[in-house]
């Protein structure tokens, strides 16, 4: 009763005047924390006159606006307070470790709101060592800065209030060495990610090959990644796994290769056969869909029932459909070239010989053998 006897008299004692001006103070930084927030970006980039600068400075001033507005009002709360209360009130309700702990917690507020993978920090950071909208840095960046910065807020909180923050640092310290011994399979999937994302020898859409698997890569995270088969399959695979692999990513070639031995009938006419070699690669280094850096169309195999011309080219498309129009256009026009010049592919036949038995007569065996011929 006598404390609240002694707070009662203590709240007759004060001016109404000097609460009428506590409670001015914090109207005016209430009512002006906006304009107050303007100012003080318009300050900040009055030397930065380009539109660009321009820009990201509005940017800057959108996602800090709410903080530093609130920020103002604290002070205003504060310096208002500070004017009313007699020091002893101050110390009571312990104004100070208050106004430190707001301030505290509205600095932890803005830097978990640059820490967002959308932020104008990190998108400015993702632009200057230009990394693709497929790369998962940027969320694993975002990720671990704003459960760092939540720890802290928490932990310089605390440590204004007297608590001590040595016993939870030794108790996370404990409690990290249980964690990874628990899970070392998924930090060893965490690694995994973290080095696929730096490295990137893949990224969303691209068609790899591994040992284990073949086909589009759909997701990335940091404990797997996704690949669609051309079989409309969905295989996982761990990151741990995938990046001990070695890995063939088609979609980063710049042409695609076609290669094989055309077989054409073993009693081709030499001159025709050398003019339609020649129209072969006229017509490659001639269309548009090829690519003309490495054409090789030769006549290079004897074998023993057809005659072997080498073709080796590349289309410019690595599309796999493109690809595939590209070089069914090639071969009609190669059995084009064929047909005009009088040669015919080989293909399996059999042939069967008719001779007379020794001995006898009327008999006749028959022997069958098999072989290419025209």
């Amino acid at each position: 009763m006598n404390d609240g006897g002694g707070f009662l008299e203590t709240l007759k004692q004060l001016d109404w005047t000097e609460i009428g001006v506590a409670f001015g103070i914090m109207a005016l930084f209430a009512l002006f924390s906006k304009g107050f927030v303007k100012l003080a970006f318009a300050l900040l980039n009055r030397r930065k006159s380009a539109a660009s600068t321009s820009n990201r400075g509005d940017l800057w001033r959108q996602v800090l606006e709410r903080p530093f507005r609130w920020l103002f009002i604290l002070i205003g709360l504060e310096l208002g307070l500070k004017y009313l209360l007699p020091r002893s009130w101050e110390i009571a309700i312990g104004l100070d470790p208050l106004f430190r702990s707001g301030v505290i917690a509205l600095i932890g507020w803005g830097l978990y709101i640059l820490s967002a993978q959308s932020s104008v920090m990190l998108e400015g950071l993702s632009r200057k060592i230009r990394l693709d909208d497929a790369s998962m840095l940027i969320p694993f960046l975002s990720k671990v800065l704003r459960i760092v910065v939540v720890i802290l807020t928490v932990a310089l909180i605390g440590a204004e209030w007297g608590f001590s923050i040595n016993g939870l640092v030794a108790g996370m310290g404990l409690g990290s060495l249980a964690v990874a011994l628990a899970a070392k399979d998924t930090l060893g999937n965490i690694i995994g990610g973290i080095v696929i994302i730096l490295e990137k020898p893949f990224a969303k859409g691209d068609w790899i090959l591994t040992p284990t698997a073949e086909g589009v890569v759909e997701d990335i995270t940091f404990r797997s990644t996704k690949i669609r088969t051309f079989a409309d399959a969905l295989i996982t695979l761990p990151n741990a796994a995938l990046a001990d692999q070695p890995i063939t990513n088609w979609s980063k070639m710049g042409k695609r290769r076609v290669n094989f031995t055309l077989a054409v009938a073993l009693d081709s006419d030499r001159e025709q056969l050398s003019a339609a070699v020649a129209r072969i690669e006229r017509l490659l280094r001639e269309d548009e869909k090829i690519d003309p850096g490495t054409i090789l169309v030769k006549f290079t195999d004897f074998n023993e029932s057809s005659l072997g011309i080498f073709i080796y080219y590349f289309t410019r498309s690595t599309v796999w459909a493109e690809y595939l129009t590209a070089r069914q256009e090639m071969n009609l026009a190669f059995m084009q070239v064929l047909e005009e010049e009088g040669i015919k592919l080989a293909y399996p036949a059999h042939r069967v010989f008719l001779e007379a038995a020794p001995g006898t007569s009327g008999e006749m065996n028959v022997a069958l053998s098999r072989q290419y011929e025209a």
